[in-house]
């Protein structure tokens, strides 16, 4: 089975979602913010993949769901279940993993590029893929790289893009999962209505759907690696 982890409406999975439907394994999605619980026996999870979200790794008073899923994530991480990480999910992996996660310097919202590192362009969820990548963010914290993790992009803006800790605990803080309708959602929902928010946006847009055929081979690449390296896991176990 494959554990997606949700935590607010409109940051659901998307291509990611759409890919992981011509997949064997049956996919499950845990909606926190709607008090889903997670499961507390992580027998059959093939392979989990945490969303994004507007809330911080450190707001567990206000979301109390984060807290769970930080114990949820140890123990998956301890169990060396793959794990895949989205913006606030690569962040509680993080955090999960023992590292800080602060405010950036500056937020990251639109279309930006990264740069894959040496070790970057050697991983295996790399594999196929050009060394420097367009990607879509928005974020307003960052991540450290935990000790013994390995940094994998990184980028002018926010030096710590990607993750891996361990075999097959991946982080990104950029997305890979957004549609068009999904970043318009993003755009009524979270910024504000100032003249200068309305023009970014619709060059955001633009550039969006300028980027929709080259992004979702991109990112059917990611997941189609994440995917072999969870089947071989899961050949090596069976």
């Amino acid at each position: 089975m494959i554990v997606i982890i949700k935590h607010i409406s409109i940051e659901g999975p998307g291509i990611i979602g759409e890919f992981l439907k011509n997949i064997p394994w049956e996919v499950k999605t845990f909606e926190l913010d709607k008090g889903v619980r997670l499961p507390e026996d992580l027998c059959g999870i093939n392979a989990i993949i945490s969303l994004g979200g507007p809330m911080s790794v450190y707001e567990e008073e206000k979301y109390p769901f984060l807290k769970v899923e930080d114990k949820f994530l140890k123990k998956a991480i301890k169990e060396e279940i793959p794990i895949l990480g989205i913006c606030l999910g690569a962040q509680l992996l993080a955090k999960a993993c023992g590292a800080k996660v602060k405010k950036a310097e500056q937020e990251e919202i639109g279309w930006y590029k990264v740069s894959l590192t040496e070790d970057g362009k050697r991983d295996l969820l790399f594999r196929g893929l050009s060394k420097e990548l367009d990607v879509f963010e928005w974020h307003g914290d960052t991540f450290e790289i935990p000790n013994n993790g390995t940094l994998l992009a990184s980028s002018n803006y926010c030096k710590n893009q990607s993750f891996r800790y361990g075999r097959n605990v991946y982080g990104f803080q950029f997305h890979i999962e957004v549609t068009p309708s999904m970043i318009h959602s993003w755009i009524q929902e979270y910024l504000n209505s100032d003249e200068s928010n309305i023009t970014d946006a619709e060059k955001m847009l633009e550039e969006t759907y300028k980027k929709k055929e080259q992004f979702v081979r991109q990112a059917n690449r990611i997941l189609l690696n994440f995917s072999t390296l969870v089947a071989e896991k899961a050949f090596v176990e069976g």
